[in-house]
């Protein structure tokens, strides 16, 4: 644990007007790591509009990015990669106060709402006729189509209380209901647009949480039944439909765009949403902590992205 009172005096020092001086001072601060936020932030209160507390907020900015990053890479080397962790992780960059337990509060709740429409014995096109009843009509979940590339769209909090998002969240949204529920229903990488896809459960094992990465790996057997488009109300697509609207928009339809997504896919591809709303939006600081999100995912596993905030 750190001292205190070195805190206070580096917070002292962080006006002094020697360059040289100041750097020394940041890197020290910076070994603390995120221990040392909340007396930054205290800190920071008491200061006026002068270089020191300039100074204060880059660090205390620097520290929170550096954290997100070392979650974030947290999550990427567990075994279970789940899917909602890392979008509490991105999350946090907004919103840094909200945590997983009120999305489960949200999700279980849209849950219970079709585990008491659902039977068992229906067929995977009757589950998908409920799912899209519950989340769409009931829960009154839409497609944001006025202000397609807002930020919000793409955080998972602000989706599941707004109940609007574009296709990647909506579609994040469904998958996470209807795998609470056992039912196998997974993300789809398709260029231009995200979608779901209803895995037949031959020749697998359903396990007890759907996103495990085990579930989605290429030698796993059982074929995508059909496709779903959330952002469309849960339209029920067949794989004829999705290869003419690739070749509408002159992609060759490549197989591999139709297979299921990895989480750690689904992630980038959120990412890659968040930096160009924070392009969008001129947010140069959140649009570098995305692009470095990004860049760690897109890494070896045993590089090191994080030797230096």
């Amino acid at each position: 644990m750190q001292d205190p009172k070195e805190i206070a005096h580096l917070i002292y020092l962080l006006d002094d007007p020697d360059e040289q001086i100041f750097r020394q001072v940041e890197q020290r601060i910076h070994s603390f790591g995120p221990d040392a936020i909340p007396y930054l932030e205290e800190a920071s209160l008491e200061e006026g509009e002068d270089l020191r507390r300039q100074r204060l907020d880059q660090i205390i900015n620097q520290l929170k990015q550096q954290e997100l990053l070392e979650e974030l890479k947290s999550w990427r080397a567990s075994e279970e990669q789940d899917l909602l962790d890392a979008l509490v992780i991105l999350n946090r960059i907004e919103e840094p106060d909200v945590m997983r337990a009120d999305m489960d509060r949200i999700l279980d709740k849209i849950k219970l709402d079709a585990w008491l429409e659902l039977n068992y014995d229906l067929t995977s096109y009757e589950q998908i006729k409920i799912l899209n009843y519950i989340l769409f009509d009931v829960h009154k979940f839409r497609g944001n189509t006025t202000d397609y590339h807002h930020i919000d769209n793409s955080l998972i909090h602000k989706v599941l209380t707004e109940k609007t998002g574009n296709p990647v969240s909506i579609s994040i949204v469904y998958a996470l209901i209807a795998q609470r529920l056992n039912i196998p229903v997974y993300g789809v990488n398709l260029p231009q647009h995200f979608v779901l896809g209803y895995k037949s459960s031959e020749g697998i094992e359903l396990l007890k949480r759907f996103n495990d990465p085990s579930t989605v790996k290429s030698n796993q057997k059982g074929d995508i039944l059909f496709y779903i488009n959330p952002f469309s109300e849960g339209l029920v697509l067949s794989y004829e439909s999705l290869k003419s609207f690739l070749s509408q928009l002159k992609i060759d339809p490549k197989p591999e765009y139709f297979n299921i997504a990895s989480n750690e896919e689904i992630i980038k591809r959120v990412l890659r949403n968040m930096m160009f709303s924070y392009e969008k939006a001129k947010q140069s600081n959140k649009t570098n902590l995305a692009s470095l999100m990004l860049d760690l995912l897109n890494q070896a596993k045993d590089d090191n992205l994080l030797d230096h905030p």
